[in-house]
């Protein structure tokens, strides 16, 4: 009887040891708070399950520093985020590769890979740029078509009431950067600052003149400025990187799924300008919900067995 315990107890121990290694527990999905974040992580989560791997919604976990924070510090798995977003990351706000999508894509999964042990997978070529967004209406009865018009607007007293998200207005990258290149600047009383990166509640605050507002923070892949009478002011001095979400993932996590890179780069490859444009749409101007469209998507394009 004692040698017969003595066996089970080794049993035991040894299916403890191996079965931690052998299991598969789920990857946490995160996403930032916007449209584009819930979308995107909603493909992510649709396209794990339909491969027999459970995925913990996290979706809108936070703004990108509190997502960033999660995914280092491994309280998320995976996430969509932007290559653009890597001269921030690693302070390299000066250099111009970050103006270039494949040179800013190389860049930024080298220096992930190398600081956080964090993998970019392939990223969309779509061009989620920060921008700013005024009413048609302005636009044509000021003739203001670009940031260059807009800070000459602005310069000669030209009335600017201007709505965005915390990171938008205080980031270098976002606000900041405009003003500096463009020469202008909105005291706080020309502001309105919200805590989520939300561009349709902004830009529907700017079409509809919400507390006097008549500018927004947008993002390049929006789909609901045409329909909501606005338009993207030009860059013409090129300030902003070139922004393409890209699924990035725990190197830990992937090695222990590697099948994650052939489920996620063909669905992010085939996320162009227009498609991101019209699934936005769907979402912030259609009401509809961001699982759906996701999935509708994804069934249609066959990624969805």
């Amino acid at each position: 009887m004692k040698k017969a315990l003595m066996l089970l107890g080794a049993m035991v121990l040894i299916m403890a040891l191996i079965l931690p290694g052998c299991s598969k527990p789920g990857i946490v999905v995160g996403s930032k708070i916007d449209t584009e974040g819930a979308l995107l992580s909603q493909m992510i989560i649709a396209m794990l399950e339909d491969n027999g791997i459970e995925a913990i919604d996290k979706s809108e976990f936070g703004p990108t520093s509190v997502v960033r924070k999660a995914i280092i510090s491994g309280e998320i798995d995976i996430y969509p985020e932007y290559t653009g977003n890597g001269a921030f990351f690693f302070d390299e706000a000066d250099s111009g590769v970050w103006k270039d999508a494949r040179q800013g894509f190389e860049r930024v999964k080298m220096l992930d890979l190398a600081a956080n042990n964090i993998v970019w997978l392939k990223s969309a070529p779509a061009n989620n740029t920060w921008a700013i967004a005024i009413p048609k209406t302005l636009s044509e009865k000021e003739g203001l078509s670009s940031l260059d018009d807009f800070a000459a607007y602005i310069n000669s007293g030209g009335y600017v009431k201007l709505i965005g998200s915390e990171e938008f207005i205080t980031s270098p990258m976002a606000m900041p950067s405009f003003q500096e290149a463009y020469g202008f600047s909105l005291t706080r009383d020309q502001l309105i600052t919200l805590s989520g990166g939300n561009t349709a509640q902004t830009e529907k605050a700017a079409a509809e003149g919400t507390d006097g507002v008549n500018a927004a923070m947008a993002y390049g892949t929006d789909g609901s400025l045409a329909a909501l009478g606005l338009v993207v002011l030009s860059d013409p001095r090129n300030v902003q990187p070139v922004y393409e979400p890209a699924p990035i993932v725990r190197r830990e996590v992937l090695d222990q799924y590697p099948e994650l890179a052939t489920i996620l780069n063909p669905v992010f490859q085939s996320l162009d300008l227009e498609t991101l444009q019209s699934l936005n749409a769907k979402i912030a101007f259609e009401g509809q919900a961001a699982a759906d469209v996701a999935r509708d998507y994804l069934t249609a394009k066959g990624f969805l067995k």
